[in-house]
């Protein structure tokens, strides 16, 4: 009742009728309102909740979760970090939700370390918005917003649009060979290179929208050289290393290589600290171009 202001103690026969008219019926809709899960100890159902008033044509949806109240007092925070951690996959991976947020009285305060430290901001306090044993009492909104890069095969229909992100000047200012590109040789090298064995070519996605992309080729002394760009309608916005991390993070689960390296412009800052931000080791500087390499095993 306290969590989840409740207005009356909720009989067996109230929670039944629940999970029979409303729970049951949600599984064979396309776009339920909520979608609710078991949370789980060792074969143990400890709590349970999941993603509530799901609002499908905004992408968003209240976050619910309650856990046995037995393990409150030891294990509170860190149950609750764990299931967000899960939630997180099935709202912004699977989903693709935009948001995700909490809505709670200001009477939790274990529970806000425990959002803030899963990346959940204090977006809003609703003042004296709700009266709760007598008093009113603030709501206090905390909020996730999906910032994830997608990752996906590319295939022939991305051939314009990566052409369009080669040709653009801002980005030809910083390629090695910053001659104008013509569609047809593009065409050629693109339908070349998604065909290699030994080259991943995949398109960035964020928030469905196709924002650029990275290539990984691997020789046959297992290493693997990276490229990535961003569509420069999206720079600023802190896309780059977040392309760039993902594509590191594919080419770490890459088995068949033990390093991988990448080579960019000096005067290229945004790429030089990107790499060097994620951990990346500057090997040489030759002609302008910066070589960084990392150890995958």
């Amino acid at each position: 009742m306290y969590h989840l202001r409740q207005a009356e103690l909720i009989t067996k026969e109230k929670q039944d009728h629940y999970f029979k008219n409303v729970v049951a019926k949600l599984f064979g809709q396309e776009q339920p309102e909520q979608i609710l899960f078991s949370f789980l100890r060792r074969e143990e159902c400890i709590g349970y909740g999941g993603l509530v008033h799901i609002n499908w044509v905004d992408v968003n949806a209240e976050v619910s979760f309650i856990s046995a109240t037995e393990h409150e007092s030891q294990y509170f925070g860190s149950y609750w970090k764990i299931y967000l951690s899960l939630l997180d996959q099935v709202a912004f991976n699977q989903l693709s939700l935009h948001k995700i947020f909490t809505y709670a009285f200001d009477i939790r305060p274990d529970l806000y370390p425990a959002l803030e430290e899963s990346g959940f901001k204090k977006e809003a306090v609703l003042k004296e918005h709700c009266l709760f044993e007598g008093m009113y009492r603030d709501v206090i909104i905390h909020s996730k917003y999906n910032r994830k890069i997608k990752l996906i095969e590319a295939s022939e229909e991305d051939l314009d649009i990566t052409f369009k992100w080669a040709s653009d000047p801002t980005v030809r200012k910083y390629a090695f060979d910053n001659s104008t590109i013509k569609f047809d040789s593009h065409r050629k090298w693109f339908l070349g290179k998604i065909e290699e064995e030994s080259c991943f070519y995949l398109i960035a996605e964020y928030n469905k929208q196709r924002v650029g992309s990275f290539r990984l080729d691997v020789n046959h002394q297992r290493k693997g050289l990276i490229s990535y760009l961003l569509d420069p309608t999206f720079q600023g916005m802190g896309l780059g290393i977040k392309l760039l991390a993902a594509g590191v993070n594919f080419a770490k689960l890459e088995k068949e290589i033990d390093s991988i390296a990448g080579e960019v412009m000096a005067t290229n800052q945004a790429s030089v600290k990107a790499f060097e931000k994620l951990g990346f080791s500057q090997i040489n500087e030759k002609n302008g171009i910066v070589l960084y390499q990392l150890s995958v095993i």
